[in-house]
């Protein structure tokens, strides 16, 4: 009787553990399935969205011109089809453009000429280049004489350039009072360097040492003549300027010196 009493006990403990199980399984997939749907809501979870993702950055990209191309590559409006030479660009095999014409502008050759060389001097338009220049005498300046206190015995000669170019003064003035048959000796320590040259306008000098003893003679008309390029040589018209009214007094030592650019050094001699 006892082993016929045990026996049911076992086969009803059996259904109870099977239902337990089977709640702990359906319990088991509701929770699964409750982290899944949470993990989808946070963005946390495992999306296969390649194939959207694809397709969203085909279907739609930006043009240079701020259009919108499709998918397939289509160009934007305005812009050249594959292969299409850019505007301007000459098609395959034509030849590339030679340089361009010259036009009417200005010219490589033009401007002033300068005349160079040898001949440069000629024509110039500088008073005082050698070809313009020419010789003071009494037809081109003004001569005036006067005795001066200091030095003693001394008469200043002044040579005025009158004309209208550039005269130069060679050598010294060659004197002649009245009717005297002798020429005054040139001082030789007073020879310039150069020659006195005379723009319009600027003056020249030279000065005579009259006298140095009892003697002499009185003169009352003065001829002074011009020198050349050479010496003693004619350098054109003489001038005859008037002497103080009660004359110039002068024995055989008069001497004259050389033509100066400045009246100090005439009457330093």
């Amino acid at each position: 009787m006892s082993a016929s009493h045990s026996t049911p006990t076992t086969n009803s403990a059996r259904p109870s553990r099977a239902r337990a199980r089977r709640r702990l399984v359906s319990a088991a997939a509701v929770a699964l399935a409750a982290l899944a749907l949470t993990a989808c809501q946070d963005g946390t979870g495992v999306k296969d969205g390649g194939a959207a993702a694809a397709s969203d950055s085909t279907a739609a990209t930006p043009s240079a011109t701020g259009g919108t191309d499709s998918a397939q590559g289509t160009p934007a409006p305005g812009t050249p089809a594959p292969g299409t030479p850019a505007p301007g660009t000459p098609a395959p095999g034509t030849p590339a453009p030679g340089p361009a014409a010259p036009t009417g502008g200005a010219k490589a050759t033009g401007g002033a000429k300068t005349g160079g060389g040898q001949g440069g001097a000629k024509g110039s338009s500088d008073p005082s280049a050698a070809g313009n220049r020419v010789l003071c005498n009494g037809s081109n300046t003004e001569v005036t004489v006067r005795t001066v206190p200091r030095p003693l015995n001394h008469m200043l000669i002044t040579v005025k350039n009158t004309g209208s170019k550039v005269c130069d003064l060679p050598y010294h003035p060659q004197l002649r009072f009245d009717e005297m048959q002798w020429a005054p000796t040139a001082q030789e320590g007073t020879r310039p360097q150069a020659v006195v040259s005379l723009a319009p306008g600027e003056s020249g000098y030279a000065a005579a040492v009259l006298s140095a003893a009892e003697g002499g003679t009185t003169a009352h008309r003065l001829t002074i003549a011009f020198q050349g390029r050479t010496p003693h040589s004619s350098g054109g018209a003489s001038a005859t300027p008037s002497l103080p009214a009660a004359g110039v007094y002068y024995d055989s030592s008069l001497t004259v010196t050389y033509w100066q650019q400045d009246i100090g050094d005439a009457l330093g001699a």
